[in-house]
């Protein structure tokens, strides 16, 4: 039995591409995402690049400790020099390398682990966002009410509370916050745990209790990775507001006679959220710095400790995967902030947006 459907001519596929790109270039937000995606290809491609060339700045590679044991034959040195393309010139290696990147998607293997770097990013990279989201999602719930009372409250002594806490927590540096956490568990043990994202019997667990174990695992590091984000978030949305409730406009709601909470929350917010909003995309990638203190002393096992490791022992392949998952981060975020300011206030066009 022949299938009688007619095939399309060659014209009518033109014409359904043709339909298809006019489609996409009267859609602002087609446009915009498809020069994002250029650029950010073309990002990726210089942060590679750069990468690669401060790592062979630094003296010696991941074999000269090898080098160091006597009970390692100079044959295996030799073997393991060629396997990892350590033999070759350095742009020689790392136009091999891009080209796998390119073509399969292969970031090399790891020195240390001996295994796929793409395996290895993979599996540590939702440890990593899920504490970048959760402590997103708390500073965002925390700092921006607290910004509101200090701006509606300013100078009273709940503004003056709110300022001195603000100080104090952008004055704390992250390993300190961290810490302080890892001792308050130790001293409060076991109600807080410590060390790996899952408790010792997961698999038994059923769903909702899974979820709940890695949300306890999950508390004091993102309070961690919160603190110092709050407290500079807090003060930004402080000033904004109150720069926005100076405005003639605001004034000119309130002498109508409007609800002081309508004046605040739908014409004053809408206006100072703007700035933050923008700030999003930093502050999120941002987060896989603070990962690297906050996944050490709690042993989380996310990308940060991957890194750190890596640079230690000169893992090129996974140090470059590993920076551009951090210049990734900062791109999707930025795109994102970018995508929730126009949803935020619709004037705003995409493309005017640098």
């Amino acid at each position: 039995m022949t299938d009688s459907t007619p095939q399309p001519n060659r014209s009518q596929r033109v014409s359904r591409w043709q339909s298809r790109v006019d489609a996409i270039a009267s859609n602002d937000t087609a446009l915009y995402a498809l020069k994002r995606v250029g650029q950010a290809l073309l990002t990726l491609l210089l942060a590679s690049l750069l990468s690669f060339a401060i790592i062979q700045l630094a003296p010696g590679n991941y074999l000269d400790t090898l080098r160091q044991n006597p009970q390692i034959s100079p044959e295996t040195i030799a073997d393991l020099t060629a396997r990892f393309g350590l033999d070759k010139p350095a742009i020689v290696q790392y136009g091999l390398w891009l080209r796998n990147v390119i073509l399969r998607g292969d970031f090399g293997e790891s020195f240390i682990y001996n295994r796929s770097v793409t395996a290895l990013i993979a599996e540590r990279v939702p440890a990593t966002l899920l504490l970048a989201v959760t402590s997103t999602i708390a500073t965002w719930a925390i700092a921006i009410p607290l910004g509101i009372v200090g701006a509606v409250q300013q100078n009273q002594f709940s503004d003056r509370v709110l300022r001195t806490l603000s100080y104090l927590g952008q004055g704390f540096p992250s390993f300190i916050t961290a810490l302080l956490l890892l001792i308050l568990a130790q001293n409060t043990s076991p109600l807080f745990p410590v060390g790996g994202m899952t408790s010792l019997d997961f698999d038994s667990l059923s769903l909702p209790q899974k979820v709940l174990d890695v949300a306890w695992h999950a508390l004091l590091p993102t309070v961690a990775l919160s603190i110092t984000s709050f407290a500079g978030l807090q003060r930004i949305a402080r000033g904004e507001l109150l720069d926005v409730l100076r405005q003639d406009y605001i004034q000119t709601a309130r002498a109508k006679g409007l609800p002081e909470n309508r004046v605040l929350y739908v014409h004053a917010l809408r206006n100072a959220i703007n700035p933050l909003i923008t700030l999003l995309g930093f502050e999120f990638a941002s987060l896989l710095g603070g990962a690297f203190i906050a996944e050490y002393f709690f042993s989380w096992p996310g990308l940060g400790r991957l890194i750190l490791q890596a640079v230690f022992a000169q893992d090129i392949y996974l140090v470059m995967a590993s920076l551009l998952m951090g210049a990734l981060m900062l791109i999707v975020g930025n795109f994102l902030a970018d995508l929730a300011l126009k949803f935020a206030d619709p004037r705003i066009r995409l493309e005017n947006i640098n």
